[in-house]
């Protein structure tokens, strides 16, 4: 006989692993499988740290989800341990036309957020890190800051497991299944068959193989994230002087960074945003190119001049992004029992423990409170 639960969650990196936290809560009984170990680097939940802001640029329908995700990150702290939220306030940086800066500012205004808009002037004379040409500008946003991605994951697991969901490493799912009732999930791993009544679907990058019955148009990027490590020292990018900020340069191009973080792998942490090349799990590479790391250091000797010492450490990490950059939140259209909860085009990550409570309400409730209209993966139906 097969071991039965309540629900099985596939995938438990950042929105897997609060999806099991919130469902176990709530007292399902919740079988958790994960093809590698525990927060591992291996998909789209690593890296050390993640941005979290309000003054949200892609849609001002966002920010209530942020509300409730602040909300959570902080009754979420380990107790005794280190935040996983870390406010050090963050800067929009571009244009004052630019989609970056424009953005940001029609959610802040919208929503009634905390935020100030600085000209290039000011901008050196507060952060004397930065070299912001004449005709940029920034919204600083003072909520902003950053995610430790591995510690959420890790911390979301261990709540998990405590609260009674049964957690299973290095056990990749090879098929899943369900009822033409609807009330049933059936689900093969390379140890065996489970079943369960709902079955949440958060694969991450491997959502185009695990979701290829709905043949969405989805598409995994590789980027890389780079540790450079600053000639005068780190102490003019320690956390309570230097923010973390997405710049908007005048060709279009995004890119972001962090302050300095203690312990490994040392120096501080940048990175281009949305420009990456396509691959698979399966077909990534893992070796960074030289080509990569001066195109980086070009960006970094433009807008910081101050970073642009050794390069202490090199990864890649994945995203898996719709064409119109929003999640897929909702129910499958034809098995009722099963919720996609992926992907989330790489800027989902500040958002995983509002995410886990959404895929909760939707097993437990058949519905959420929070808007996720916007995410409904009907929308890349033909029409017709």
């Amino acid at each position: 006989m097969r071991p039965t639960f309540d629900v099985i969650v596939l995938g438990l990196g950042g929105m897997g692993s609060a999806a099991a936290y919130h469902l176990a809560r709530r007292g399902q009984r919740v079988l958790g499988l994960e093809r590698f170990a525990p927060a591992h680097a291996h998909g789209s939940s690593h890296g050390r740290s993640r941005v979290i802001r309000l003054a949200y640029f892609e849609d001002p329908a966002y920010v209530p989800l942020l509300l409730r995700s602040y909300e959570l990150w902080q009754e979420l702290a380990p107790a005794g341990g280190a935040p996983l939220l870390t406010e050090t306030g963050g800067l929009m940086l571009g244009r004052a036309d630019s989609t970056l800066v424009a953005g940001s500012l029609r959610s802040a205004r919208s929503h009634g957020l905390a935020h100030e808009l600085l000209t290039a002037g000011e901008l050196r004379q507060r952060y004397p890190q930065l070299a912001p040409s004449e005709d940029t500008v920034a919204l600083l946003d003072p909520r902003a800051g950053f995610i430790d991605p591995e510690a959420s994951v890790r911390v979301h697991l261990q709540q998990a497991a405590a609260a009674g969901a049964e957690l299973h490493f290095d056990e990749p799912v090879l098929a899943w299944s369900a009822a033409a009732s609807g009330d049933r999930v059936v689900v093969r791993s390379g140890r065996g068959e489970y079943e369960a009544g709902s079955l949440v679907l958060t694969p991450g990058p491997w959502a185009p193989q695990v979701l290829a019955d709905l043949a969405l148009p989805l598409t995994v990027e590789r980027h890389v994230l780079y540790w450079f490590e600053p000639p005068g020292g780190v102490a003019p990018f320690a956390a309570d002087r230097f923010p973390i900020y997405i710049w908007e340069r005048a060709d279009g191009v995004h890119f972001y960074g962090f302050p300095h973080q203690p312990g490994p792998p040392g120096g501080v942490k940048v990175a281009f945003f949305h420009v990456g090349s396509p691959c698979t799990p399966e077909s990534i590479d893992r070796q960074v190119s030289e080509s990569e790391v001066a195109a980086m250091r070009r960006c970094v000797r433009a807008h910081l001049p101050g970073l642009d010492g050794p390069l202490r450490h090199a990864t890649t990490c994945m995203y898996t992004r719709t064409p119109d950059g929003h999640f897929v939140l909702a129910r499958h259209p034809r098995h009722p029992s099963v919720i996609l909860g992926s992907p989330c085009s790489g800027h989902g990550f500040k958002f995983v423990p509002v995410i886990g409570e959404i895929l909760a309400d939707l097993v437990t409730r058949g519905a959420t409170a929070h808007p996720i209209a916007l995410f409904d993966a009907q929308r890349f139906a033909p029409a017709g």
